[in-house]
């Protein structure tokens, strides 16, 4: 079992795509197909199941990957163990981030972190949806909100700071509330992933500190960052979000604050990644720059 069979089992994996990996790895795709086709002999099973469509992992394929992709890892650190720092990181990963963060804080900063490793290869996937890590292939993903249990590990970030905010448009129509009370006699912008209309609500801590949810009439419900503060634009309703996608908005006017006693709890931020034992050295490092460019927007506690 070589190692250049391994990279080109875990791309073609990664990619679900014969051509797609060829492409990548700079190989014919007949030489790609003899390779796993090799490998799958070799260990006396089959990874792939191939249609004309799609390529998807065997159960035994998704075994295989794991502990496929902690061989490269190790193979890997191995190989940088004598390379000078200076040549900087090689390689590629994809990590999986959320939309507003990705847009604001994260690429904008991407060129100066590729400028030190012109080598690397980053593919970045911009989705409010969870991502599957495992089964979809991806080295690390940034996640904002509470986590469910699973076998992956999670390194807390800290908690985005909320606001609570609607359009001048809305306050002129509807009145600025100032209680909870007030609340009555206004609606809210639901948002949730599913697209469920039950469930919307004016999320709030109270005076011992527990976290309540007051129930609203929701006109409008939505599944994606950028249609939330859309809608909350067009005077749809309130909408309870993040201060990081909405600063700049409050500042020249478009949005206002409400209710600044009664905000929703800070949302907690946190890295994900493969329940693995090793982590290549590019993982690392990309993990180690998602931390210092996204701290400064992070509070330490809820």
């Amino acid at each position: 079992m070589e190692l250049h069979e391994l990279r080109i089992f875990a791309t073609v994996a990664e990619l679900a795509s014969f051509s797609r990996a060829a492409e990548q790895l700079g190989l014919a795709k007949g030489r790609v197909s003899i390779a796993v086709q090799q490998l799958e002999t070799q260990v006396g099973t089959r990874l792939l199941q191939r249609t004309t469509r799609r390529v998807r992992l065997t159960p035994d394929g998704e075994r295989f990957l794991d502990r496929c992709k902690e061989l490269l890892t190790e193979a890997e650190q191995l190989e940088a163990m004598f390379r000078p720092t200076s040549s900087g990181l090689t390689g590629r990963l994809r990590i999986d981030l959320p939309t507003r963060m990705a847009r604001e804080l994260v690429l904008p900063r991407l060129p100066e972190f590729l400028a030190a490793h012109p080598r690397l290869e980053i593919g970045i996937s911009t989705t409010d949806r969870h991502v599957d890590l495992v089964h979809e292939g991806f080295d690390c993903v940034l996640r904002v909100g509470a986590l469910v249990a699973s076998e992956l590990v999670a390194r807390p970030l800290g908690f985005l700071p909320m606001r609570n905010v609607a359009s001048p448009a809305y306050l002129r129509a509807h009145g600025t509330p100032r209680t909870l009370a007030d609340l009555a006699g206004h609606r809210v912008i639901h948002y949730t992933p599913s697209l469920n209309t039950q469930g919307a609500g004016w999320e709030y801590v109270d005076a011992e500190g527990q976290h309540r949810t007051l129930p609203m009439r929701a006109l409008v419900t939505v599944n994606g960052t950028d249609a939330y503060q859309a809608a909350a634009l067009a005077g749809l309703g309130l909408i309870q979000a993040p201060a990081l996608g909405i600063a700049t908005l409050l500042a020249n006017g478009e949005l206002v604050e409400v209710l600044p006693g009664w905000r929703a709890p800070a949302l907690p931020v946190s890295l994900m990644l493969p329940n693995r034992r090793q982590l290549a050295p590019r993982v690392q490092a990309v993990m180690a720059w998602l931390t210092q460019v996204i701290s400064p927007v992070l509070s330490p506690t809820a």
